[in-house]
């Protein structure tokens, strides 16, 4: 204990000694057994009335000494009193420093070490809130509920982007939302920037015959999709086929052949390159986009199926137009899971998240499904209103649903010139509309971005699948629309 090369007094003598009482304490010293840390020793100039006997020509006396009592003090010369007083602020002798100086570098150490425990404390509350929050979405559990805190948009704020010379039918929209690819009935497939609105790239539409020598689609493309690392591109057309781009030049990459009619579905499995595909022709095949080649083919639809989607479980979910049903195929157990509900064709789904998804048909329906009921938890009839004469209304189709993942927010679109934003209730019970955005035209396709900061519309004269129909006054092209919130949105688990 020479840390200090000074003399101390053990700590537990020192706490009852007041400086009026040092006179008849002894000093021991550093070699003494007692005096084994910082924390259990007093160092001899914490007292005052030494440091004032040093000052006044006592310190060069042997610190085995008896500590002068205060008295002596008392009867100086009040001016000589005040000077040595000054001193005392002044002067520091070697000991003091030392001490001083242990003192600040302890205290140091001890904010670092709690600055460093209180890091590591939030970076482990981050963690486990990521992976709490990844658990309750492979469940289907995880449910943002950000629905109240939508903010209507100005129409002014809503862009519109003219390309295609016939009607839009499918988008996409890249991981890292700076581009949306759009595909149209004019066979072409347009590549765009958000932030500009500007074209990118185009890949061109080539006339009905010239399939040989045509490096694109000939026939209407009718889905699109995107992988989740931005990877690859696909996109299905009425010619039965499968193109394979690269997102990034627009390059082709493969086309896959194989379904026996128009490619009505597609959607990439999340964090794979595996594709599923849904065709007119009542299946559903597996393709290894890696590896260029046909896995599987999956058969149970009565009828031509209208839309396919999936997210990371190995299964997809899909709407069999006419026979009525939903079905969420898991492609591992080759078996299927078969929904009823509506009253007409399924024309549309999409899934909430890995437990729920929502449908619209042509009956004007909208419903919100769960994997563990065969039934609707919830159904909205003649969601986007009704038209015709009186006594023989019909509804107006639902074209187009679309879900922000894991969270209450539904949109669907139709041909009433508007698109409709619904709030989901409390474990997907209920739907309640938040707010419509004027929109001329058959809205045949609607996307969300990943963080919910925008939606995509793509509108055309008419509907993708026909022409029952033809809006002259519609433009054919895609509406960015900006979604604006409130206020922080939270987190509730099913």
């Amino acid at each position: 204990m020479e840390l200090f090369g000074s003399t101390v007094l053990h700590l537990r003598q020192a706490e009852a000694i007041t400086e009026a009482d040092v006179h008849d304490v002894q000093i021991s010293p550093l070699g003494d057994s007692t005096a084994t840390s910082i924390d259990r020793v007093i160092i001899l100039c914490q007292f005052p009335s030494l440091r004032s006997q040093r000052a006044a020509g006592l310190g060069h006396k042997r610190m085995d000494e008896e500590i002068s009592s205060d008295s002596e003090n008392e009867s100086a010369d009040p001016n000589r009193k005040q000077q040595e007083n000054e001193d005392d602020e002044i002067e520091e002798t070697p000991q003091e420093k030392k001490l001083r100086l242990a003192k600040l570098y302890l205290e140091q150490l001890r904010e670092e070490e709690d600055k460093k425990a209180e890091q590591e404390s939030f970076e482990a509350d981050l963690i486990a809130g990521r992976l709490q929050d990844d658990v309750l979405e492979q469940k289907g559990k995880l449910q943002r509920l950000i629905a109240k805190e939508l903010i209507a948009p100005d129409p002014a704020e809503i862009r519109l982007l003219r390309g295609h010379k016939l009607p839009v039918t499918c988008l996409v929209i890249t991981p890292d939302e700076k581009y949306i690819f759009s595909a149209s009935k004019d066979c072409s497939i347009i590549k765009w920037e958000v932030e500009s609105g500007k074209k990118a790239q185009k890949i061109a539409g080539g006339r009905k015959g010239t399939e040989a020598r045509h490096v694109g689609h000939t026939a209407h493309v009718l889905c699109m999709a995107i992988s989740s690392d931005g990877k690859y591109l696909a996109s299905g057309d009425m010619n039965k086929l499968i193109m394979i781009w690269d997102p990034m030049t627009c390059k082709h990459l493969y086309k896959f052949k194989g379904h026996r009619d128009a490619v009505s579905g597609l959607a990439f499995r999340r964090g794979t390159h595996t594709l599923y595909s849904a065709s007119h022709d009542r299946s559903i095949k597996v393709w290894s986009v890696d590896e260029n080649a046909y896995v599987e083919t999956l058969f149970g639809h009565q009828d031509m199926i209208t839309g396919l989607d999936c997210l990371s479980r190995e299964r997809c979910v899909t709407a069999g137009g006419r026979d009525r049903t939903v079905r969420v195929w898991k492609i591992a157990e080759e078996s299927q899971l078969v929904f009823h509900g509506h009253e007409g064709s399924i024309d549309c789904i999409q899934l909430i998240n890995e437990e729920h998804m929502v449908t619209g048909g042509d009956d004007g329906s909208i419903s919100i499904w769960t994997v563990n009921k065969k039934k609707p938890v919830s159904t909205v009839k003649q969601a986007h209103g009704s038209h015709g004469n009186t006594g023989l209304e019909q509804p107006y189709w639902v074209s187009s649903v679309a879900a922000l993942h894991n969270s209450d927010i539904v949109a669907s679109g139709s041909h009433n010139s508007a698109v409709q934003l619904w709030k989901c209730g409390q474990g997907f019970r209920g739907l309640e509309p938040l707010f419509s955005v004027p929109m001329t035209g058959f809205v045949n396709s609607l996307k969300f971005s990943n963080s919910g900061k925008f939606l995509v519309a793509g509108v055309g004269q008419e509907h993708r699948l026909g022409r029952w129909w033809r809006i002259k006054e519609a433009r054919n092209g895609i509406y960015i629309i900006p979604l604006k919130r409130q206020a922080q949105e939270q987190e509730v688990v099913q």
